[in-house]
């Protein structure tokens, strides 16, 4: 974080462009509209609903509390997507013989050809932004995330 010098009252302003969270944040809503192509217009699905299903297109069945675990998103956002699939008939939902309160979700079968007509559309759009990275540049990027990740995953959980 850069700040300012001076007497001009603005000592402890944040300069954005420099502070690394607003960064990160922009550079991942980018690279998610950049993914987004890959999927938004043909399938008219929204970057939730994909994220339901990249989940349950690695890992199914799934809980919604599972999604929201796997994706990172929040309850209302995954209950949300989960509705428009459920709508569209691209996710299935029985209730667990086990725990009646929960519901476990899996694609369907139309949900399965779309994620796998998807994937490599995703994975292209992938490769051409990480084009500009030599080999070497995506080990330190894999390895920094992975780096970062773990720090403040380890500062959430001392209570920040």
């Amino acid at each position: 974080m850069r700040t300012r010098k001076g007497g001009d009252g603005l000592e402890h302003r944040l300069e954005l462009d420099s502070f690394v969270p607003y960064r990160l944040s922009v550079l991942q809503q980018e690279v998610s509209r950049l993914i987004a192509t890959a999927y938004a217009e043909e399938y008219g699905l929204m970057r939730h609903d994909w994220r339901v299903m990249a989940a349950l297109g690695n890992d199914q069945p799934l809980s919604a509390n599972e999604v929201c675990d796997r994706t990172n998103m929040d309850k209302v956002q995954v209950s949300r997507a989960i509705s428009r699939l459920l709508g569209r008939g691209l996710v299935a939902r029985v209730q667990d013989g086990k725990d009646r309160r929960r519901w476990i979700l899996r694609l369907t079968a139309s949900g399965e050809e779309m994620y796998r007509n998807i994937v490599p559309a995703a994975r292209a759009r992938e490769a051409e932004l990480l084009a500009a990275l030599s080999e070497s540049e995506l080990g330190q990027l894999d390895a920094l995330i992975d780096k970062l990740y773990r720090r403040a995953s380890h500062l959430l959980r001392r209570g920040g």
